[in-house]
């Protein structure tokens, strides 16, 4: 073995103690240059730091500053490789957060659906609506298509605002919020227009449905509102709770007027009575209440059959003439009005590995101001199965069903994603003392081929059984496929 010194790596050693300070160690300037001797090299290399390992196992030595891989190519001179190696800060000032930060994204949900009904389901649909022609036409539509940002403005301030291009305000206000952490405690305190703390299917992001929408009782729901809240939860997430503060009604900007009431509150409480170390069997229990005046003292529910195209009609002459440019209500109370509305909600899912059973049932309790006290109530319960055998998985924070992610993303493994069979009963009782709204069963079976976390496609068929006013029973069926992009 040549023992002789390496002037070479000395001098090199000198430049990089001259371009870095005193400070840096000697172990990086044995690790880039090549070592005196054998016993050298076992010595640098027995008093190297631990070494750590990134995803793909390779080795790093953890040395106080990381050169990139120096330019193999022998023509060009070592001195210029390393002046053009990318100099990278130490680990605790690239952690540093930078006040604002924003991220950027968004999905689309692409529907197309095949409409059949019986002659006095037409019937009943055109005297519900007062259109001349109950006929619902097949079509294709964007149901949903929207962009979002979010972010911190500092430690404890987040922010978080969407619109969507789909809904008919193009864009409209979906969540547009801010949020103060730590603000109790560990609680959070929100301001602005967001969905509020009632139902477990309400509060289930759209981009995580099972179908193509919530069942039948979010008719109910009071969604997104402006106001204040506070929200917090165990750290273990066994248990959330959250309170807010509304206007009511809220529009789809946004705003509220009237000086008549205007007011409401809502609140939800969840738990996690058993579940095993990672969530693979789990039970959820939950309940919320709303208290609220309307502002214009009116509470109309309108229920429609979970699934639904629009053509906005612009041009007008896109649409075929007299028949309906849109999916109609089969339900509708007409305007009530009413002192206040009160809303009882009870929530209960069960995950059992790859089996996931979710249900509730929602009673709202109006008060006339000519009129009696009316009740009326709605009703789901719904069951989904992976073939893949992935399990879906239940954020604690939220209290609701999360992402799939498929154990075999589509082009890798197998290739065949995961494959989930599904089906839902739902039902919204809308008749009671003066009002007589109609009553609605919907049945609807489904198969979901999730290609990725970000892509998936959905098939359903959903059966109404609607029961009109003057009308009676009458039957309808709904096929349609959905593919949704999230990025």
């Amino acid at each position: 073995m040549d023992r002789r010194p390496n002037y070479c790596g000395r001098l090199l050693s000198a430049v990089v103690l001259v371009a870095f300070g005193s400070n840096a160690s000697t172990n990086v300037c044995l690790a880039a240059v090549s070592q005196e001797t054998e016993t050298a090299t076992e010595s640098n290399l027995n008093s190297a730091e631990p070494v750590l390992k990134t995803p793909n196992e390779s080795v790093l030595l953890a040395t106080p500053f990381e050169f990139p891989l120096l330019n193999d190519n022998p023509s060009e001179p070592l001195d210029t490789q390393i002046l053009e190696a990318n100099y990278q800060k130490p680990a605790a000032s690239k952690s540093s957060p930078t006040y604002p930060n924003v991220q950027l994204h968004g999905f689309f949900q692409a529907d197309t659906g095949w409409f059949g009904q019986d002659a006095v389901n037409k019937a009943s649909l055109a005297a519900i609506n007062g259109v001349p022609n109950g006929d619902l036409q097949d079509g294709a539509d964007f149901r949903r298509a929207r962009l979002s940002a979010g972010g911190d403005v500092a430690e404890n301030i987040g922010y978080f605002m969407e619109y969507d291009f789909a809904f008919p305000g193009r864009p409209s206000f979906m969540d547009n919020i801010v949020d103060l952490r730590s603000f109790v405690g560990d609680s959070t305190f929100r301001l602005g227009y967001w969905r509020q703390p009632f139902s477990m299917d309400a509060l289930t992001s759209v981009k995580d449905l099972t179908f193509f929408e919530r069942a039948l009782p979010f008719t109910f729901v009071p969604f997104r509102q402006a106001g204040i809240g506070i929200y917090d939860g165990t750290e273990k997430g066994d248990y959330t709770w959250a309170l807010s503060a509304i206007r009511f009604p809220t529009d789809f900007y946004g705003g509220n007027v009237g000086d008549n009431g205007g007011y409401g509150t809502v609140g939800r409480l969840t738990a996690v009575p058993w579940a095993d170390d990672d969530d693979q069997r789990l039970l959820h229990v939950g309940g919320a209440y709303t208290f609220a005046d309307p502002a214009s003292d009116i509470i109309r529910y309108r229920a429609f059959p979970e699934f639904a195209v629009v053509e906005n009609n612009l041009p007008a002459d896109i649409v075929p003439p007299g028949v309906p440019n849109l999916t109609l209500p089969f339900a509708d109370t007409g305007n009530i009005s009413a002192q206040n509305v009160q809303l009882f909600g009870g929530e209960l899912a069960l995950v059992y590995r790859s089996l996931y059973i979710q249900s509730e049932a929602i009673y709202s309790h109006v008060d006339q101001i000519a009129g009696p006290t009316v009740d009326f109530w709605g009703a789901y319960a719904r069951a989904g199965y992976f073939l893949t055998g992935e399990v879906r998985p239940y954020n604690r924070k939220a209290g609701v069903l999360g992402t799939v992610t498929p154990l075999c993303p589509f082009g890798t493994c197998t290739g065949s994603g995961a494959w989930e069979l599904a089906a839902q009963w739902s039902a919204i009782d809308l008749n009671d003392q003066n009002i007589a709204g109609g009553r609605m069963n919907n049945v609807t079976a489904g198969l979901n081929w999730y290609l990725n976390k970000n892509f998936k496609f959905q098939f359903g068929h959903i059966h109404v059984f609607l029961n009109s006013p003057g009308f009676g029973d009458s039957d309808a069926d709904i096929t349609a496929a959905r593919a949704q992009v999230v990025f």
